[in-house]
């Protein structure tokens, strides 16, 4: 029975070492052993696609029967694309860059949130650079032929009005328009206010031709398929486009299925959003009211996009047709995100602990809300945590209690026997009934509390509050790495007396083992967030505590 809970436990710490290198492989570019991965970042420059001009060929997925695709050349970088004017603005969360040809929004700086590389510099979230692209670009689209409709390559004019967001004020629109040869104008309004990282963007189509046409909106989001820079070699988090369904809920699109052409999504709905997802940041299109869209989904050059289309239904000749829809480009606060659509807030991926996760945030936050320190709030959680399973580790405690209690009895006959393993077999078991003694008595509650310590983890990786939030001292920021390495070192140490308080294997190899396992782990810690850190550090303090004191009872410390 103690060969079989130390093969149990090498089982475990063999697949976590696999799945630790499948991540690993994932976030370089490799294939994982499981499929996925992400693809390595094209050799040419990003947005090299042949030209800017609209064509019939697809810029997301293949259209559906009788509709007109996304006009292609969405992947093409300024230098390429026509010369636009650049129109910037300013408001209390963004500092943003337009491009007046196709009033497309270029770059967008999150204010208040810092850059993991160079922390004198805020968070970029959409760019144009030589390095990056990441943009939020609409349009219209139509499937009538010879019927030319505004996109986001057609040039437009940024009408006058206020720049930059006064003091006092709590408004500020940028509006765009724009006309083709055919007569249809397109004017587009953004407006921000203050404290909030939804922009409202509203679409007036103007038909000044002399037929009625039947337009499409496309909502589109273009980026490339590399991880934001500063991003952890030692974990994995998702980046790339994903959708919401009432249907089919959250689906993440990895951007090697759509290289296969093998995305798998719902393609149309009468409700639910399309969004690209990064850790902590992310963007969506937001569309309120309930009505038939289209989703799609594929690479354009070396980048990617992901597009709802809406139609509008038929604008007669000198009508007006105005569609509102909202971009929400910003941190995963999970609170305002479920506010603003159903499901938004699932682009903070906690994976299968889902669950579990999302109410152990839910208390976090509340701790937080009567502490005022995140630092301390998981700490207090952890605390709470170990309180409701104190009996259930109580009685795996007692078990390893007696198991070391008993341990010098078991080394004499596993000597004595040494030579005669059934012998030894049968002996050990009659050693553990007059004892009793349950070898397994420890593993089972340690795998029932193992879902709850990886829902804990997933919500402190994922956590944007936990970004530039301080605890003490030398800990300025709970999601970088502790800048001394104290708390991996105190992590390491209370590691290493957790295995000196365990009874030791009989056996001198997997003794060995049982203190190189921590040590192995405890390696990775040093470049973990230094909340994660923290977590783990509080929980293995407070189980000591408790191990301790039940040894002490049962006079075997």
């Amino acid at each position: 029975m103690t060969d079989m809970r130390r093969t149990l436990l090498w089982v475990v710490f063999t697949m976590s070492l696999v799945l630790l290198w499948d991540a690993w492989n994932k976030h370089n570019g490799q294939p994982g052993l499981f499929g996925g991965g992400r693809p390595q970042a094209a050799a040419s420059a990003p947005g090299a696609a042949p030209n800017g001009v609209p064509t019939p060929t697809s810029a997301a997925a293949p259209a559906a029967a009788g509709t007109t695709s996304v006009p292609a050349g969405a992947a093409v970088a300024g230098a390429v694309a026509a010369a636009g004017e650049r129109i910037d603005i300013t408001t209390d969360r963004f500092k943003a860059s337009f491009d007046s040809v196709g009033g497309k929004l270029v770059r967008l700086e999150l204010l208040g949130y810092r850059d993991n590389v160079d922390r004198q510099r805020n968070v970029m979230l959409f760019d144009q650079s030589a390095t990056r692209i990441y943009r939020a670009q609409t349009g219209l689209i139509t499937d009538q032929a010879g019927v030319q409709l505004p996109t986001h390559h057609t040039p437009m004019t940024a009408l006058p009005g206020v720049r930059d967001l006064a003091a006092g004020s709590n408004d500020l629109s940028l509006s765009f328009e724009g006309q083709t040869d055919s007569g249809v104008k397109l004017v587009k309004t953004f407006s921000f206010k203050r404290g909030s990282y939804s922009i409202g963007v509203k679409h007036e189509v103007i038909n000044a031709s002399a037929v009625s046409i039947k337009p499409q909106l496309y909502l589109q989001l273009l980026r490339d398929g590399k991880s934001p820079e500063g991003e952890s070699s030692y974990y994995f988090t998702f980046t790339g486009p994903a959708l919401y369904t009432e249907t089919q809920k959250f689906q993440k699109l990895d951007f090697s299925d759509i290289d296969k052409g093998k995305a798998e999504y719902e393609k149309a709905a009468d409700n639910g959003w399309v969004a690209m997802v990064q850790h902590y940041f992310t963007s969506a299109w937001l569309v309120p009211e309930k009505q038939q869209r289209e989703f799609r989904a594929e690479k354009v050059g070396n980048n990617y996009a992901i597009a709802m289309v809406l139609p509008l239904g038929e604008v007669a000749a000198g009508a007006i047709k105005v569609q509102d829809a909202v971009l929400y480009a910003g941190p995963q606060l999970e609170n305002k995100l479920a506010a603003l659509a159903p499901g938004l807030e699932l682009v903070k991926d906690y994976g299968k602990v889902h669950v579990i996760a999302a109410p152990l945030f839910w208390l976090l936050d509340k701790l937080h809300s009567i502490i005022g320190n995140w630092g301390w709030a998981i700490v207090a959680l952890v605390v709470l945590l170990k309180i409701a399973f104190y009996w259930l580790n109580a009685s795996a405690y007692k078990s390893m209690a007696k198991m070391k209690a008993i341990n010098p009895k078991v080394t004499e006959m596993r000597e004595r026997f040494k030579d005669e393993p059934q012998k030894m077999q049968q002996e050990m078991m009659r050693i553990y009934r007059e004892e009793k003694v349950n070898p397994l008595g420890s593993c089972l509650p340690i795998v029932v509390q193992m879902p709850f310590f990886i829902a804990l983890y997933w919500v402190l990786l994922s956590s944007v509050e936990m970004r530039n939030a301080p605890w003490i001292g030398w800990i300025t920021d709970l999601a970088d790495k502790d800048p001394w390495f104290i708390l991996p070192v105190l992590m390491t140490l209370s590691s290493l007396f957790q295995v000196w308080l365990n009874p030791t294997p009989p056996d001198p190899m997997q003794a060995k083992m049982m203190w190189i396992m921590p040590l192995a782990f405890s390696f990775m810690f040093f470049f973990f967030p230094a909340g994660l850190v923290l977590y783990w550090l509080t929980n293995n303090v407070l189980s000591i505590a408790q191990q301790w004191f039940i040894n002490k009872r049962l006079g075997v410390a």
